[in-house]
């Protein structure tokens, strides 16, 4: 975003407005049409979620994509909507009870990020880990929601009991 046009709000109201527009647009409406953004969506289209009237009266546009490249098992509908719901469940939790969040921001860009709320769910005995990230620092006044799945390995090698201890 240019300089005119930066409008910085707090990381509570930003996940507030991430949360809801993922709500409103994936979850709360008819399973026909779940069906199609989520198959949009999930062969790597980015799914428009609303234009946003900022405070400045200034224009951002929220914008969604998906990464499922980690998920573990069979990638379907049901499996995307159980852990995005779980997710922005989760995220509304940790608002409410104002939990600090921790947010993680990519090396050499701060424009990119990553919350640390997660939705972990199970699909066939398998684990997934849903997160979602961000990327402030696009030159068209829009901010890009990242939907992933993460590697549930780097988890449970860490809990695993250290061998010849």
């Amino acid at each position: 975003m240019s300089q005119s046009q930066t409008q910085s709000i707090s990381r509570d109201k930003f996940l507030i407005m991430a949360a809801n527009l993922l709500h409103k647009v994936l979850l709360d409406i008819p399973r026909t049409e779940a069906k199609t953004l989520y198959k949009n969506i999930s062969k790597g289209d980015v799914l428009h979620l609303a234009t946003v009237k900022m405070e400045d009266q200034s224009t951002v546009r929220f914008r969604a994509t998906l990464d499922h490249s980690e998920f573990k098992g069979k990638f379907n509908f049901g499996a995307f909507r159980n852990s995005l719901a779980l997710l922005v469940s989760n995220l509304g939790q940790a608002l409410n009870e104002e939990k600090e969040v921790s947010v993680f921001s990519e090396e050499g860009d701060p424009n990119a990020m990553i919350f640390g709320i997660t939705a972990v769910t199970q699909e066939q005995n398998q684990a997934n880990i849903m997160v979602l990230g961000a990327n402030t620092g696009d030159a068209q006044s829009s901010v890009m929601l990242r939907l992933m799945y993460i590697d549930n390995s780097q988890f449970l090698e860490s809990e695993a009991p250290a061998e010849n201890a």
